[in-house]
């Protein structure tokens, strides 16, 4: 069958799964399409020529990388076309978005003929990186319309030839009550599919509700574009893919780019940080507003601007419209648009002699108050250049370090094409592949063998599958006192700071090297007086909101929900002698609270400890082929910099934070758990068996996830020795192949098979909820992160706790008393072993074959 044939007949077969449009064309499929458009005549040519314009994606694809070169070529006058003349190349060119076609379209500024189109599209496009220098050089050459250009870019036509934002906006409400969480909008089960954006948006909602596509068909009947709203909206892991789905199911075509949609509308009393940081990326109109008078079916009026939303004409709801630029961000098309147009208006007005342009509203910046700085904010102070930044100032922070895990590279990997980009800016970028690892799916394994390339020729570092979770190594390669991120929401260091965000923003962060952020408000949490026996981090971890719900800082119910912790950053202090592997669990949980970011006030000699062990890890990584190489050995660099001279930011006296959470290590005697199915439902043991509403009886125990460092597994051994096999059924995750060889050596394999144990490939394993669950309905113990409804199975009732606490629940096949597992853990973790069960991995006191041993098992 020919290529038309053979796209008709995928077109149809897409059609019957759903009416899914066609994928888009391959570069070979590309190279095909061109020699058929060559001849003379084109067979069926209307249809050729319209999967030439529309079904191709735009950048840096291997696609469009064909697509250019063969508009090029019709530009130059080398090939023709009877249905592509030069001037129509060119305007195909310009709906390329940017990379490939650059190139071009400024060569075609020397040719009279088609100089004037071109210049019409460049004036448009504001991917253009190092091509600037090409079109300026033109422009000082004489060039008349590459001087028209510049003049363009300097007087921001990009972005004032685009329609601003309606005063008016009429919806259909679409109201899922309670919380939507990122798994409801993109399910972790299905996380293979998220590239395929109008594949993977069918599963929206499918977990929680009864035929959600079929009412969203209903209410569009309506005649208007639906609102996505709800009470709490988009907590969870940081997933672009949910705002993907939004947006195909409610927003807009982008012409030119195949298969992915721009607009649309989410209201929410609380809307989610990371979401909708997402949405405002990604050009979906993020509005914060109390919507208990809204309710599926109705049709409202919004008006952005008067921050108003109508309902039969009388005014329902009331919002602020934040931050104050966000209109510009929905005209530029996205938060990002904006971001990279404004860049190179503001570099085409110094090529001009021009001053600060006025076409854009300026972010909002808070009057300093004479107050100090807190930790956080001089970290990202020293990421700008300055001091300290102050809550609500809008700054671009160099982004240090940059993590991407698998579910969500597939949507980096398309957004790094979408922004034209052949190298990445920030100094390290991470590519792991662990939420896959244990039960690859055929798109995971060829993932596995295209993705590596992508990242590595840009200068990135790609982990392997088995060598575990991208936390527990991204960790090691951070810097004190910098800014970060990661597409993943547990992406949050224990030295430095991190703000995770979606793939889009993770895309432009590793790209330029910075990223956007309008500074949170801080949260004190500051712990003091001594842990008491049998107490854990993971205990501490769980008394955070414990604490908070005391003060009435934060409440369980959805609706008219508080959590203080919702957006800012939590700081903490009060435990500056803990291991840094330790301070990751206090961290890492703070995705959970809903928290943009946290930090962790430690003292010099842990760190330097730890980056001691990072040091050797990462030249053992170097001679053992890890890529990219340099990458590797500039931040091994770094990190022999800062032990030489360190220094850490430490707050200052005045420093101010919107509350004060004090725990007293006195006070906390049991262990604290978080309760099904909600990480902010915490309550002591004892509280729990007191509870007739609890279930009490454990099914499955599961220790792993980011959460856990060697020290718990080794924990877990000690309890499991002797007991012959546990009650409940119980998984075992480590979280890197260096803590699984290093168990193994030590003998807790053969501890943890006694047990009955099932052994899981060092990754994510059932917290990230994609690859096995538990059986449907038990009810289940968990280290992990997060416990929402069906996370790690259907219908599933989650705690979330120790790693002590997993290890007699699974013996028992039920929670403890508290004198049970204070009787048990201690007889079995004692003065006179505790210190080799919690002993860290520290590479550089190991000799260089066993660590070989280490980095090389698997």
């Amino acid at each position: 069958m020919s290529l038309l044939a053979n796209y008709k007949a995928h077109s149809q077969e897409r059609l019957n799964e759903g009416g899914l449009p066609a994928l888009p064309l391959t570069a070979e499929q590309v190279a095909e399409l061109v020699e058929l458009l060559k001849a003379n005549p084109v067979v069926e040519a209307e249809y050729a020529l319209d999967l030439f314009k529309n079904k191709i994606n735009p950048g840096v694809d291997d696609a469009a990388y064909v697509k250019a070169a063969f508009l090029n070529d019709i530009v130059q006058g080398n090939v023709s076309c009877s249905v592509i003349s030069k001037t129509d190349a060119i305007e195909i060119l310009g709906t390329m978005m940017g990379g490939y076609n650059v190139p071009p379209l400024v060569e075609a500024l020397k040719i009279p003929e088609v100089a004037g189109a071109a210049a019409e599209q460049l004036k448009n496009t504001i991917l253009v990186y190092n091509s600037f220098n090409d079109v300026k050089a033109l422009m000082d050459a004489g060039n008349a319309k590459a001087k028209e250009v510049i003049e363009s870019w300097a007087n921001a036509e990009w972005f004032t030839n685009k329609p601003a934002l309606e005063e008016e906006i009429t919806l259909t409400v679409y109201k899922i009550p309670g919380e939507t969480n990122t798994d409801d909008l993109s399910p972790a089960t299905v996380a293979f599919t998220r590239a395929d954006i109008p594949l993977h948006a069918t599963a929206m909602l499918q977990s929680r509700m009864e035929k959600p596509l079929e009412m969203m068909a209903s209410l569009k009947e309506k005649g208007h574009p639906l609102a996505y709203v709800g009470d709490v909206v988009g907590t969870g892991s940081s997933r672009k893919s949910g705002i993907n789905s939004v947006q195909w199911h409610m927003g807009r075509d982008i012409p030119g780019v195949p298969n992915k949609r721009t607009g649309g509308v989410v209201i929410g009393s609380i809307i989610a940080p990371i979401f909708f940081n997402t949405a405002e990326d990604s050009g979906c109109l993020p509005i914060q507003a109390n919507v208990d008078a809204l309710e599926t079916g109705d049709v409202i009026t919004v008006k952005p601007y008067a921050g108003q939303i109508l309902k039969g004409g009388s005014v329902v709801s009331e919002f602020t419209l934040a931050p104050n630029t966000l209109t510009d961000e929905m005209r530029a098309g996205g938060r990002i648009p904006l971001i990279i147009g404004k860049g190179l208006t503001a570099k085409a007005r110094e090529a001009l002699g021009l001053g600060a342009s006025t076409a854009f509203i300026a972010a909002e910046q808070p009057a300093n108050n004479g107050k100090g700085y807190t930790q956080a904010q001089k970290m990202v102070g020293k990421a700008c250049g300055v001091e300290g930044v102050k809550p609500g100032m809008y700054v671009e922070p160099i982004a240090t370090t940059v993590g991407s895990q698998d579910t969500t590279g597939p949507m980096t990997r398309d957004e790094i094409k979408e922004l034209a980009a052949l190298s990445f800016g920030a100094d390290m970028v991470m590519q792991s592949f662990c939420h896959t690892a244990a039960y690859p799916k055929p798109a995971d394994i060829k993932l596995r063998h295209t993705l590596p390339d992508f990242i590595n020729s840009r200068g990135g570092v790609t982990l392997k599958p088995g060598d575990g979770v991208i936390h527990s190594w991204l960790n090691r390669l951070c810097l004190p006192d910098t800014v970060g991120t990661g597409g993943d929401s547990h992406t949050r260091f224990p030295i430095g700071i991190s703000f995770p965000a979606g793939s889009g923003l993770i895309a432009f962060a590793g790209v330029t090297g910075m990223m956007p952020l309008t500074m949170p408000e801080s949260v004190l949490v500051k712990f003091s007086g001594k842990m008491q026996p049998g107490i854990t981090l993971r205990d501490l971890v769980n008394a955070i909101p414990y604490y908070a719900i005391k003060q009435g800082l934060l409440t369980v119910p959805k609706k008219n929900k508080k959590n203080i912790f919702a957006g800012t950053i939590v700081e903490i202090q009060g435990l500056p002698d803990l291991k840094v592997e330790q301070a990751f669990e206090l961290s890492d949980a703070s995705a959970e609270r809903s928290a943009a970011a946290c930090s962790v006030q430690l003292n010099k000699e842990p760190i330097i400890e730890y980056l001691s062990s990072n040091i050797a890890l990462i030249e053992k990584m170097i001679e053992e082929g890890y890529e990219d190489a340099k990458t590797l050995q500039r931040r091994a660099d770094k990190m022999k910099e800062w032990i030489k001279n360190p220094q850490l930011l430490e707050p200052d006296a005045d420093a101010e934070y919107l509350a004060t959470i004090e725990i007293n290590l006195d006070e906390i005697k049991e262990p604290i758990l978080a309760c099904p199915n909600d990480p902010d439902d915490v309550a002591t043991l004892s509280e729990i068996l007191a509870d007739e509403s609890r279930p009490k009886n454990i099914d499955e125990v599961f220790v792993g996830s980011c959460m856990t460092n060697i020290g718990l597994f080794r924990a877990l051994g000690e309890v499991l020795k002797g007991e012959g096999v546990a009650k409940a059924k119980l998984w075992v995750a480590p979280p890197t192949k260096m803590d699984e060889a290093q168990l193994t050596e030590e003998g807790y394999y053969a501890a943890f098979a006694a047990a009955g144990a099932r052994i899981e490939i060092p990754g994510c394993s059932l917290c990230m909820g994609n690859q096995a669950q538990v059986s449907e309905g038990s009810t289940v113990f968990s280290t992990s992160t997060r416990n929402f409804d069906n996370r790690l199975g259907k219908n599933s009732k989650v705690y979330l706790g120790s790693a002590e606490v997993a290890a007699v629940a699974a013996l028992l096949g039920r929670l403890p008393s508290v004198e049970e597992y204070m009787e048990i853990v201690s007889k079995k973790i004692n003065e006179s072993n505790k210190d080799g069960v919690y002993k860290y991995l520290n590479f550089h006191q190991v000799s260089s074959d066993y660590l070989t041993t280490l980095v090389s098992s698997r």
